[in-house]
Parts: C-alpha cells; structure tokens; sequence
C-alpha cells in the first residue's frame, strides 16, 4: 500500500495499473461512495426535521433491511465490489498482453487482497493493538480484498467459459451449502440470525468477535458469494474491452443482462431469500443485475454520448474512494465542517434548512479534501 504522488491523473483502483479508458467507471464508483461519504444524510435530515411523506420514503431507503429483503442502499457495498472487478480486464489483462509473468502477477494481487485485510481491522479496531478476543476481523475492506482477491486470481488462471462455470457454482454451491448442511441444534435450511450455516462457520472459526456477537454480516465464509459481484464485474468489463459491438450495443447488452439478473434473483427470492447480512445468492443476482444496469447507463451518458461536464465532481471521489473511506476513521471532518461553515449556517438559517446546509458543509469538507489530493495528484495506492 501506498499514498502516491504521480506525474499525471491517475485514477485510485484496486488493481495495479489505472483504468484510463472508461471515465464512467471513476464517476460511478464516485457516485457510489459520495452515499458512504455522507450523502445519505441529506434525506435523513429532512425526514427527521419536516416529515415530508416522499424525505421519509427516501431515506428510508437508505437503510438496511433487519434481515431479509432490499433496500437501495444494499446496493452501495457490492456496487463497489462489482466495479472493482470491471477494471480487472484492463488491468491484469493490459499486462498478460505484456507479456508479465502469471506468478509475479498473483502475488501482487495476493498481497493487495491481504494489504486490504489489513487496512480494515485497522479501520475497525485502531492503530493500537488489542486482546484477540476484543478484536474484530471482519470488515468491509477485508471483504472487498478478498472478494476481489479470488476473483481476479480466476481471471488469470481459468479460462474465460469456465469462469462463468465457476459463477454458477459458487452461487448453487454456497444456495445448497445453506439449504442442505445441518447446523447443530437448528437443523438444515434454517436462514435465522442465530441458525445458519454461515454464521455457524464463523463462529467456530473467525477468532476475535464478531460484529453481532452470533453473526458478522462481513463473516469470512459469507464472502463466497461475493465473489460473484466480483466476477460479475470481470464479465462486464471483459465484454466493453472487445471491439465486436458498438458503444450502443454494449449499453443495450449490459442493461438487459442486468434486468434479466434482477428478475432471476426476484425469482429466487422464494426459496432463497434476498439477505444482504448473509449475501445469498439471490442477493448476489439483484445487486449484480442493478450494478450492470447503473454501469450501462453511465457508460452510455459519458462514454457513448460524451456526456462528461457533469462527471469532475464524482471522479474526485471514485479517484480516491478507498482513502476516502479509511480517512473518516481518522480525520474530523464534523469538526472543520462546524469550523467553518457552523457559525455561518446557524446565523442565516435554522429548522430543516439548517440541517442540509450542516450535511452539504461536512460534503464539502470532504470533496475539498479530496480535490486537495486531486490537485497534487496524490492517490492511495493498494
């Protein structure tokens, strides 16, 4: 891992070379973090502070689910799962077609996967460390480098038709695992919270503690199937890189891919239920499905059409999505937010307007940071 300073923009992504062809990509995985980054906020503040009907309705939305079911902001985190996987074939695939040897390769990507491990039980727990047993070691760095990992590692060493092969059998393999494999005291098939196999698993077998105490939504064998955004994202990106279609065609392919993932997901929803805490595969077809509808869409409006004015403020934050995330662990940025905009804010405003404005200043503390590092062309490397 590294914050480096480079003599052109680069995009931050997670794989070793920048993906230079597809703007869309850096803009939509900015979109994607501007909600981490605070934007949900916006709906929450006016929901709590007017009780508009359509507010409350948003931001619901921008909840998750208890257990089973989907909201919107379900899609956030394996969105960016997803998107990590479609700059993997121009990445790696610039440097097969370079001729750079398959084990170097590996072992930057087994290091970048355990780098990201690393950086979220940090993120987790601090910088000091703590008894094993007051630890947590799940998170959603780590699930993002190993998804990520084991993905990228099948697109260099299994061939293209296999690989879709190898969807399948994680999605049916992990839907049997669940269904079929007897937990003890609870019995096969049972999806409760404190009676499935995969919090079972983590519970013998993830040392520390995990996050609700009998389950981790981020739980080590509950990363299986998120390797399929992953390898989603792989298939995306493996088809914008051919040359056989148009941009058209590619847009229109993608979008009815992803409707037809969506409506096989909303179909197993009745046997296997939608359940991000778990990530079924059910899950894995309604979020992958949405995360190809959303990437046709951007590459259609920038890439396509050439649609771009409206893509800096996003492509700031995609440009270092992941130190973004990792900062606001350790940087006040409520603190320069009230420093410089509170006084400001409570004198021209108060009620729900007061509330946006607070919620749009920490935004713009924010950004501005990440302009900062824009500017000197400074991006965290992992």
């Amino acid at each position: 891992m590294a914050i480096r300073s480079t003599s052109s923009v680069e995009p931050a992504v997670l794989q070793p070379v920048p993906v230079k062809r597809l703007l869309s990509l850096d803009t939509l995985r900015g979109f994607d973090m501007f909600w981490i980054m605070g934007g949900e906020e916006i709906f929450q503040v006016l929901a709590k502070t007017t009780g508009w009907a359509w507010a409350v309705l948003i931001a619901d939305q921008f909840t998750h689910p208890d257990w089973n079911g989907f909201r919107a902001y379900d899609l956030i985190f394996p969105l960016f799962v997803f998107l990590a996987g479609v700059s993997t074939p121009f990445s790696i695939g610039s440097r097969l077609e370079k001729g750079d040897e398959k084990a170097q390769i590996a072992r930057k990507i087994i290091s970048r996967g355990l780098v990201l491990v690393l950086l979220g039980i940090i993120y987790n727990n601090g910088l000091f460390v703590k008894a094993i047993q007051d630890t947590r070691f799940p998170s959603v760095l780590g699930r993002i480098g190993l998804a990520g990992m084991s993905a990228q590692l099948i697109f260099l060493y299994v061939r293209p038709r296999t690989q879709y092969r190898v969807f399948v059998g994680i999605l049916m393999g992990y839907w049997a695992a669940l269904a079929l494999i007897p937990v003890p005291g609870c019995g096969a098939g049972v999806l409760t919270m404190d009676c499935n196999l995969a919090s079972y698993i983590d519970r013998m077998v993830v040392p520390g503690h995990l996050y609700k105490t009998i389950h981790d939504p981020e739980g080590l064998f509950s990363t299986i199937p998120a390797i399929g955004n992953a390898l989603l994202g792989i298939f995306a990106g493996s088809f914008l890189k051919t040359n056989h279609e148009t941009g058209r065609q590619k847009a229109l392919y993608l979008l009815g891919a992803g409707a037809l993932f969506v409506l096989l997901g909303v179909l197993w929803n009745f046997i296997f239920p939608i359940n991000k805490n778990l990530w079924t595969s059910s899950f894995v077809l309604v979020t992958g499905g949405l995360s190809l509808s959303l990437l046709s869409i951007f590459y259609w409006i920038i890439d396509v059409k050439g649609i771009k004015g409206w893509t800096f403020f996003f492509t700031v934050i995609g440009m270092n999505s992941i130190l973004i995330y990792v900062a606001d662990e350790f940087i006040d940025f409520a603190y320069a937010s009230h420093f410089f905009f509170g006084g400001l804010i409570n004198r021209l405003s108060s009620g729900w307007v007061a509330g946006v404005l607070g919620v749009l200043g920490y935004l713009a503390v924010k950004w501005a940071f990440l302009y900062f590092l824009y500017k000197k062309k400074t991006f965290l490397r992992v």
